[in-house]
């Protein structure tokens, strides 16, 4: 566990007790101190007998929300903190964070079989889960199991009257070319739009303006990556047409 040091203040620093700070990230005030614990949080300044903390701990909560929502444990958490300098600012965690946002909506979840089945309408078979598990549409860790994305399409594709490895071949061919598509965007936000930025001052409003921007920009990234294969495919049926 790494060991903090308390912040000095700055004059005019808008300051949180841990209700407070609880409140401001949507976290219970027992959860924030038991990350506070784990110290994944500074140690916060203390005046007499009340702790307050600042924008810099509310940043750093707020990351460690993002990479909960990510699926990361908290071992998992408390290493990538580590590797965040201690004197890391608002607007550097800001920014971390802002790569972190899920492109998807909602949070990642583990949930029981049962659960599983509820969420399914439906009695689920070993067999099925196992094909779920191969078209990439849940995640299994022991009894335990994670709905990914893909998993409601997933459903209504196993009640389609199709040979069973024919969903699994384009489910592979489609992750692994997913993974590519991702691991490129990635590379060109990071490096043409997230480290431009840092690299220039900015206010409060040009920073909640950027997340607001980076939001919308997913979206459309989304967007566009659905229109393009659209393209695609329409384009390689005009030339099996032109061939056949």
């Amino acid at each position: 566990m790494r060991v903090s040091v308390e912040p000095e203040l700055d004059a005019g620093e808008e300051l949180y007790t841990v209700d407070e700070l609880a409140a401001a990230t949507g976290m219970t005030v027992r959860t924030t101190r038991y990350y506070a614990g784990l110290g994944l949080l500074p140690a916060p300044t203390r005046r007499g007998r009340m702790a307050y903390y600042t924008e810099e701990h509310r940043a750093r909560l707020e990351l460690v929300r993002a990479l909960q929502d990510h699926g990361f444990t908290l071992s998992a958490i408390e290493k990538y903190l580590g590797r965040v300098p201690p004197d890391a600012s608002v607007e550097d965690l800001a920014l971390q964070r802002a790569m972190l946002t899920s492109w998807g909506a909602g949070k990642r979840e583990s949930i029981t079989r049962r659960q599983l089945e509820t969420r399914a309408r439906r009695t689920l078979g070993d067999h099925e889960i196992q094909r779920l598990v191969n078209i990439y549409a849940i995640r299994v860790d022991g009894d335990r199991y994670e709905p990914l994305p893909p998993f409601d399409v997933a459903l209504k594709l196993i009640e389609l009257d199709i040979p069973v490895d024919s969903m699994e071949e384009a489910a592979e061919a489609i992750n692994s070319h997913m993974d590519v598509l991702a691991d490129e965007l990635t590379h060109i936000l990071r490096t043409k739009v997230l480290t431009p930025f840092r690299g220039q001052e900015h206010s409060e409003a040009d920073k909640a303006a950027f997340e607001q921007t980076m939001s919308r920009l997913r979206q459309l990234t989304l967007e566009a990556v659905v229109a393009g294969f659209q393209r695609a495919a329409n384009e390689v049926i005009t030339r099996s047409l032109s061939d056949s």
